[in-house]
Order: C-alpha cells, then structure tokens, then sequence
C-alpha cells in the first residue's frame, strides 16, 4: 500500500509541475500575444498617420495648382478686357492713340475731387 501512495504522490507532484509548467507557458504566450498586437497596432497606426499626411500634402499641391491656374486665368482676362476697352476708345475717338500708348504700362492714380 505505501508504493501506491508513493505512487500516486508521484504522480500527483507531476501532474502539478506540469501544470505549473503549462501555466508559466500559457502565460508566456499570452505575453508574446500582446507584444505582437500592440507591434501590429504600432505600425498600422503609423501607416494611417502616414497616410492621411501623404493625402494631405497632395490635396495641399492640387489646391496651390488650381489656386495658381485661376489666378494666371483671372490675369489673362483682365488683359483682354483693358485691350478691348483700349481699342474701343481709340476707335471712338475719345482718346488718340498715341496717348494710349504712351500710358501702356503706367497706372492711373483716381484724383479726389475734393482737392
């Protein structure tokens, strides 16, 4: 009867060391578990903050573009109208043209009527 009580003591101090040893490797693997998430986490959140920057500063230099394009389009216009108004007011006779093309280039300053 003492070897079966030997025995089963023996058997019993393995069954507890196994299960100490499968709870020291459960919580191992839960803490390499979290390290991998928080890793994958890290990364994909740097990706996003890669990202939305990246389509920031291409909404930035489409927008300095069409900001430029419409700017350099108003110019163009407004060329074209000061040249039309000059050729309708040479063409009327209001103003000769030599002294339109004397003012070529120079801005007119409005005069106060006041002084």
């Amino acid at each position: 009867m003492d070897a079966l009580k030997k025995g089963f003591s023996m058997a019993k101090e393995g069954v507890v060391a196994a299960a100490e040893k499968t709870k020291a490797g459960v919580e191992e693997a839960a803490a390499k578990t979290k390290e991998g998430v928080m890793y994958v986490g890290t990364k994909t959140k740097e990706g996003v903050v890669t990202s939305v920057n990246t389509v920031a500063q291409k909404t930035t230099e489409q927008a300095n573009v069409v900001g430029e394009s419409a700017v350099a389009g108003a110019n163009q216009v407004s060329e074209k109208a000061v040249e039309s108004l000059e050729t309708v007011v040479a063409s009327t006779g209001l103003v000769k043209p030599v002294e339109l093309s004397k003012q070529e280039g120079a801005v007119e300053q409005p005069t106060d009527a006041g002084q």
